[in-house]
């Protein structure tokens, strides 16, 4: 292991008084020692970077930074990227956790020039609970064909959108966070922070021909009321990862656009889009993807087959308990 190549992690945070300083212990606590922690404040309400300043006159390797207003949450992803000085880049979410060896498990991958990134198994917990439950884990530890990742995470699912559980190369960090994503229902992505985190994935998936997978609980994400994830609704969160794929589809995999068709028309079906809380335009399965209307019927006959043989399973399992 090269030793000399510096990991920078990056902590974007806002209003997060209560748990940053367990985050950033987590990072403290790596055993791969050439770190550097980057923790940029967006303004926080609270009490926030109070406690970080304490944090950073407490060990050097932390450096804290504080925006003059506001700027929304990926513009701070941006700022985190672009204060780090590392070979590596290692984004942690201000109320996750990573294992103690995360750094060291993961690395060495990124020493192939072929390997564009390596993500790990995750465990997703609710605050407050004894509630866990275990996601990504894709096979055996080793190194994939970019096109599993992008498949995958495009159509199969089990594949992370988030790269909480990843580290890049710093320079694909730089280069694939996309502040601003063109799409046809005038959504603002540098506020709504949903899809901008797929496309670091698939950008990056696209400029390499490998990618590396750790099969290891090493990432701990925390679900509580304060995460994007829980306080965006149903329909957001499909709505914009649609649209993000879309995006790259469009422009670097457009023999695949027929497939995404059929994938938004069947989210389409089974849920009425048209966010009127978020100013957003009611939308067509026209608006959400592309010129490229058609659908792969292949991919719509899978898909609906899956689910009556799923539904078959929960119908004779329901059965069994009956008799």
């Amino acid at each position: 292991m090269n030793l000399q190549n510096k990991v920078s992690i990056l902590i974007p945070v806002y209003n997060r008084e209560n748990l940053i300083e367990e985050t950033v212990q987590s990072a403290l606590n790596q055993t791969y020692k050439n770190i550097e922690i980057i923790v940029v404040d967006n303004q926080s309400t609270d009490n926030t970077w109070e406690v970080l300043q304490k944090l950073a006159s407490q060990d050097e390797r932390i450096k804290i930074f504080q925006n003059e207003t506001n700027i929304g949450p990926v513009r701070n992803w941006k700022r985190c990227i672009d204060e780090a000085s590392g070979e590596y880049g290692k984004i942690l979410w201000s109320d996750d956790l990573i294992a103690p060896d995360f750094l060291e498990k993961t690395v060495p991958y990124l020493e192939n020039k072929d390997v564009g990134f390596v993500f790990i198994g995750t465990e997703i917990f609710i605050d407050g609970t004894d509630k866990k439950t275990s996601h990504y884990f894709i096979g055996e530890t080793g190194i994939y064909e970019s096109e599993k990742y992008i498949n995958g995470v495009l159509f199969d699912g089990g594949y992370p959108v988030s790269p909480g559980c990843a580290l890049f190369r710093l320079k694909d960090l730089k280069k694939n966070l996309l502040v601003d994503i063109p799409n046809k229902v005038n959504s603002d992505f540098a506020m709504h922070a949903i899809g901008n985190d797929l496309l670091i994935f698939l950008l990056t998936a696209h400029q390499y021909k490998k990618f590396a997978f750790v099969n290891e609980k090493l990432s701990f994400f925390r679900a509580h009321e304060g995460s994007i994830s829980i306080q965006s609704d149903d329909g957001k969160l499909p709505l914009h990862y649609n649209l993000a794929s879309a995006y790259f589809l469009e422009n670097y995999r457009e023999y695949l656009i027929y497939k995404m068709n059929t994938k938004i028309w069947l989210f389409i079906k089974g849920y009425s889009l048209g966010s009127k809380k978020d100013g957003e335009k009611n939308n067509s399965f026209g608006d959400l993807n592309n010129k490229k209307l058609s659908l792969n019927f292949n991919y719509l006959f899978k898909k609906i087959l899956k689910k009556i043989i799923h539904l078959g399973i929960r119908v004779r399992a329901l059965l069994l308990t009956k008799i």
